[in-house]
């Protein structure tokens, strides 16, 4: 084993969602430190992409088994002389909370808001996470104030060490020539980015193209998912002109070829694709929900959820206001630089690691 101080991240899985895409990222640059992965499932959608020291899966597969992964994780962070374990999502918490020693500093990440999601809601997962909670709180990191003040009101925590530490970008991968993305193409082209399941809500976004068949106007959807079925019925329905293009590896980096990025999402902790837009100079049309409000500032127009109408009459705005676009571009580009790069993360991270390790 290196000398190094060893690290075991702990997630669900490695498929390809904000929190995993997060990780791989950071465990690239935390070369101080012996990386460990451990997830509860086999699921990678990452390949060689994921870079660490070593790798276990806990094959945890139901619920039902959930014991017995307290008890693998236990034994490996006994075997492997772990100095610190960092959870991430819901279950991998759980497991975590239950299975690192009181010797062992526990550091998790909260990556959505919890008080908007149906899992939380589960009887008996509410009640491991008060029950774990109270075992084992260890140091919270929130991925936005929203996501941390609903975590701490929604499960009635009394609050202990914590600390927000916003999702980045890193900018290295998002450079992209001046000007507006997407100008030049013969029609105004949207963009939409995540996985087809709630809360990202993609059909709201076809049922407004489904209004403006008449106009020179077309979206695509990246992403794929357990919606992706009825949201191809929509369109098919609709007669929407909208496409789903399906995942794609780095999708962020075709929004060159987009006038604008939109984003319906009903809760978000802090949207990865949101902060690639950002980064890339993309102007954006987005729902009017606290995250995105915290998240973007003044660099985004925001549509009310309830109405179609006011999403078509600011889409219609924007596409005919080419210097508000640029403004917009211009102004959301600086804001990452300003605040949510790689480099502001890694330096919070490193902060929060030293401070657990010498005071657990």
């Amino acid at each position: 084993m290196s000398e190094k101080k060893t690290i075991l991240h702990i997630i669900d899985n490695m498929g390809r969602g904000g929190a995993e895409v997060m990780l791989v990222k950071v465990l690239k640059e935390l070369k101080e430190y012996y990386n460990i992965v451990v997830t509860l499932n086999p699921q990678n959608h990452f390949g060689d992409e994921l870079v660490c020291d070593e790798y276990h899966c806990l094959h945890m597969g139901s619920f039902f088994r959930f014991p017995l992964a307290v008890m693998r994780l236990r034994s490996v962070i006994r075997k492997k002389k772990i100095d610190i374990v960092h959870s991430h999502l819901f279950t991998a918490t759980l497991v975590a909370r239950l299975g690192t020693p009181r010797d062992i500093p526990l550091v998790t990440t909260i990556h959505t808001n919890v008080s908007a999601s149906a899992e939380y809601k589960k009887g008996y997962l509410h009640f491991l996470e008060k029950m774990s909670y109270r075992r084992r709180p260890g140091t919270i990191i929130a991925v936005s104030e929203v996501v941390m003040d609903a975590y701490y009101r929604f499960f009635g925590h009394t609050p202990g060490k914590r600390h927000v530490l916003y999702t980045f970008v890193d900018t290295r991968e998002t450079a992209t020539d001046t000007g507006i993305p997407g100008e030049g193409s013969g029609s105004f082209r949207l963009a939409a980015i995540g996985a087809l399941r709630y809360p990202k809500n993609q059909q709201f976004l076809i049922r407004a193209l489904a209004r403006l068949t008449n106009e020179n106007i077309e979206l695509d959807i990246y992403g794929s998912g357990p919606k992706q079925e009825e949201l191809q019925q929509l369109i098919n329905e609709s007669g929407a002109k909208a496409t789903l293009k399906g995942e794609v590896k780095n999708a962020s980096s075709l929004l060159s070829r987009y006038d604008l990025y939109v984003m319906p999402s009903e809760f978000e902790g802090f949207s990865l694709s949101i902060l690639e837009a950002m980064a890339m100079g993309t102007p954006m049309l987005v729902s009017d929900i606290p995250s995105f409000r915290e998240q973007c500032a003044d660099t985004a127009v925001f549509f009310d959820l309830t109405n179609v109408d006011d999403f078509i009459a600011k889409l219609k705005d924007l596409a005919a206001d080419k210097e508000k676009r640029v403004r917009l571009s211009r102004a959301a580009k600086q804001r990452v630089y300003d605040h949510f790069t790689l480099e502001h993360h890694m330096a919070g991270l490193r902060k929060i690691y030293n401070e657990t390790l010498q005071n657990p």
